[in-house]
């Protein structure tokens, strides 16, 4: 039964961590749609948010457990990254 419950505990896991990279996705897509100093506070709001989300991850599960999650967290920085070049 623990090892259920732990499987359970990791879907959790990385589910938060990639729901927390979607709401990253919608923060920058409306910061690049509407860019003013809330939109793109929010924007960064939701970066460090995910990005913490994503090493907890990486701490209960190792890299495994994460890699698309990284994957679309990179590409939210880069597209976060443009707007602050504007």
């Amino acid at each position: 039964m623990k090892r259920y419950d732990s499987s359970l505990q990791a879907d959790s896991t990385v589910a938060r961590a990639q729901n927390s990279v979607n709401k990253l996705h919608n923060a920058v897509s409306q910061a690049l749609s509407h860019p003013n100093e809330q939109t793109v506070e929010q924007a960064q709001n939701s970066l460090d948010h995910a990005e913490q989300s994503i090493q907890q991850v990486n701490r209960s599960l190792g890299p495994q457990g994460v890699e698309l999650a990284e994957e679309m967290l990179a590409d939210e920085k880069s597209r976060l990254a443009k707007l602050n070049q504007q």
